[in-house]
């Protein structure tokens, strides 16, 4: 059962409706209780960091049980910000910590980008260690997904980042480290690609 949890997020539906697709069932919560029994764990994110932070005050013990359990977590857009410890969108509020580091402004010196970053960038792993692997972007090469932020994640240990993009230099796209994923880009939104990433983080064993 993949469990999503539900803090107020907007993008519930759409996620819950990709799992559909591949024929995987999902539940939708804002129960701590039933997010605390989940077997596979979906943080989804739209919005701003000190927003998310607020609203899964009440997520954060059972989220930080989950990952320290080795059971399977996915974290999406801001739902991967907020696994990081801080981000410059909210001085002063504090983040999950699950990967050490800062989320950043999108840097925009010569104004020659658009804010936020919004559209399709294809997957880059050749940046990434030789010998990672990442189960979750297993068979996925230079796929196309589609990303809408303005922060980007900038952990202190590059190891962790698994994928990134170019956006005037090369974005953190994916993060992984033993069973935590997360993805910058969503999947729910990135067709084929996106289900076929679902559908990884899905068949992993835990």
């Amino acid at each position: 059962m993949i469990t999503v949890i539900d803090y107020g997020s907007g993008n519930l539906r759409s996620i819950s409706n990709s799992f559909s697709h591949i024929n995987v069932e999902s539940t939708i919560t804002n129960d701590p209780e039933e997010v605390a029994e989940a077997e596979y764990l979906v943080l989804p994110g739209v919005g701003a960091f000190g927003q998310i932070m607020k609203s899964i005050e009440p997520y954060k013990k059972v989220i930080k049980e989950h990952v320290d359990d080795g059971k399977p977590f996915l974290g999406v857009c801001l739902g991967l910000q907020a696994l990081l410890s801080s981000s410059e969108e909210a001085p002063g509020v504090k983040g999950l910590s699950i990967f050490k580091g800062e989320v950043k402004k999108l840097p925009n010196d010569n104004r020659m980008l658009k804010m936020p970053h919004m559209g399709w960038n294809r997957l880059d792993m050749t940046l990434c260690e030789p010998k990672k692997t990442c189960a979750i972007i297993d068979g996925i090469v230079q796929d196309y997904f589609y990303f809408v932020h303005s922060y980007y994640a900038a952990p202190d240990d590059e190891e962790v980042i698994a994928g990134t993009v170019k956006y005037g230099f090369d974005v953190t796209a994916v993060l992984h480290e033993n069973n935590v994923y997360a993805t910058q880009f969503h999947p729910e939104k990135s067709g084929v690609s996106g289900l076929k990433m679902l559908k990884n983080f899905v068949t992993m064993s835990i």
